[in-house]
């Protein structure tokens, strides 16, 4: 764990036309003999270590300043749906939410990993409709819902899924809904070189505080650009999402009014028995949290303009919930009555055939 305050962040990049001129305290971690992926996440099997997961993480506050961290965070990662929230950023600045008159719930669902509950589709059924356009505009594909209950259902009905069910409608959602407001082609929307594509990346590279021009990048699970940031730049984003001081007014308001449906709606963001959707609600607000895919995992603590970011090396999930969750705790914003809530977010067991718990998933130590 460092305590140095050092920048996760380097410059501002101005390649997009978007960044800020804000520059976080100067200085650099010292990792000279840290792992650069410590172990934060131990199974066990009765009194035996059983496997380990590796990661990284940090704590960043609103200044750029690193609070505490854990390996390697300047290494880029690709942040994958944890940074739904950002993403979701042009939907509200262009003015393409209220122009047609969309509210808190479908922004909650624009920043969403969501499981294809009944509540989600339908949100995301009157959403494309309201905007004139049907499923066939979607160019995210189709999955089963995530939620087992609604996907055995579906499969008891035959019924096929389509893209309503796919988790990142409501992101891709907004940003059919940004391009129709702007007058752009919906058509090829996931690509790299489209203007709402475009737009995002310059907004990402503001609130990162980083140059993307040249930055690493892939195709995502839904078929958008994944850009490859630094995890301690990733952190400092989430942390201006909590405490949006220094950037522009309508970006700050923007911040705001997603940062609302995110803590209004948590059972939009994911859904039942999650535990993104779990943690808020224990969180009374106090957290905000996203998951993304091979082990990412984000979270904002508004009230402290903190940020949180972590990337379990393997990808794992489970490792990922874990550390995220005792990486919440570290930061003291919970109360022991709010941990009691938790439950199972804390202590995930490790259990047999028979339904005894043989072992545990926990965080390491230190």
């Amino acid at each position: 764990m460092s305590h140095d305050h050092s920048s996760c962040c380097g410059g501002h990049g101005d390649h997009h036309g978007h960044a800020d001129h804000h520059t976080p305290a100067e200085g650099h971690a010292d990792l000279s003999g840290a792992p650069e992926a410590p172990i934060l996440v131990e199974v066990t099997r009765g009194g035996m270590v059983e496997s380990v997961h590796r990661g990284r993480a940090c704590i960043v506050d609103s200044d750029g300043r690193v609070l505490a961290q854990w390996g390697d965070i300047q290494a880029p990662v690709y942040p994958r749906s944890a940074v739904k929230s950002i993403q979701a950023i042009p939907l509200v600045e262009t003015g393409a939410l209220d122009a047609y008159e969309l509210g808190d719930q479908e922004l909650a669902l624009a920043c969403s990993s969501h499981h294809g509950e009944i509540r989600h589709t339908r949100i995301a059924e009157a959403w494309i409709k309201r905007i004139g356009l049907t499923v066939d505009d979607y160019e995210c594909g189709a999955h089963l819902p995530t939620d087992t209950e609604t996907a055995h259902e579906m499969i008891r009905h035959g019924e096929t899924p389509t893209a309503f069910h796919n988790n990142c409608s409501g992101k891709h959602a907004g940003f059919l809904t940004t391009a129709l407001h702007k007058g752009e082609p919906t058509k090829g929307y996931v690509r790299f070189d489209h203007p709402v594509q475009q737009r995002i990346l310059g907004v990402m590279e503001q609130m990162t505080g980083q140059d993307l021009s040249q930055a690493p990048w892939g195709v995502d699970g839904c078929a958008i650009p994944t850009i490859g940031i630094p995890l301690g730049a990733i952190a400092y984003a989430m942390a201006r999402i909590g405490d949006p001081k220094d950037l522009p007014d309508s970006r700050a308001e923007a911040v705001a009014r997603i940062r609302r449906a995110w803590r209004s709606h948590p059972h939009l963001i994911a859904g039942k028995d999650s535990f993104d959707t779990g943690m808020m609600q224990a969180a009374g607000g106090l957290v905000l949290v996203k998951g993304g895919a091979e082990g990412v995992g984000c979270a904002v603590l508004p009230k402290q303009g903190l940020g949180i970011a972590l990337k379990i090396d393997d990808g794992t999930p489970r490792a990922r919930e874990v550390a995220l969750a005792a990486l919440i705790r570290a930061t003291k914003v919970l109360s022991d009555e709010q941990w009691a809530r938790a439950g199972q977010l804390i202590h995930q067991p490790v259990t047999n055939r028979n339904g005894l718990e043989v072992g545990v998933v926990r965080p390491v130590e230190g």
